[in-house]
């Protein structure tokens, strides 16, 4: 059975989820994205592991909220390994993270990989600017 497709899957820890993963989807949806959001896309007696694997092979970019707590987290973790994984299969860009409440020390010290890519912040950006930034590369990518 194919995936079903998303613009993008927003893998964030739950403690992120009220204060800039709901807010992000909610706007990167009210620009016309097509977002792959866990409290969504997973219904009550699915597997959770099953449904994450379908929404990041359906989608065209990952978008990675990293923070502290992401970083604390194997759920996120996972989902991190699975995007690098299909980023090294396609040869294409395809994680877009976004800082929150991490700095770019804090990101090198968990992974290398992911503080060389340029990052949107959420302590320098608001939820509207880093939706913008998301839909302009997704519209860029095609």
């Amino acid at each position: 059975m194919a995936a079903a497709q998303s613009d993008v899957f927003l893998s964030h820890a739950s403690e992120d989820k009220e204060e800039i993963a709901r807010p992000l989807r909610e706007a990167l949806e009210d620009r016309g994205l097509v977002v792959w959001f866990d409290e969504v896309k997973i219904k009550v007696g699915q597997s959770i592991r099953q449904e994450i694997e379908k929404g990041i092979a359906g989608a065209k970019f990952g978008v990675v909220i990293l923070s502290p707590s992401f970083f604390a987290k194997q759920w996120t973790q996972a989902e991190l390994d699975a995007l690098f994984t299909k980023k090294v299969d396609t040869g294409r860009s395809i994680i877009l993270p976004i800082w929150h409440r991490v700095t770019k020390d804090e990101v090198a010290a968990h992974s290398p990989l992911l503080a060389g890519l340029l990052a949107l912040n959420s302590a320098t950006m608001t939820v509207a600017e880093i939706a913008d930034a998301i839909v302009e590369a997704v519209e860029e990518a095609g």
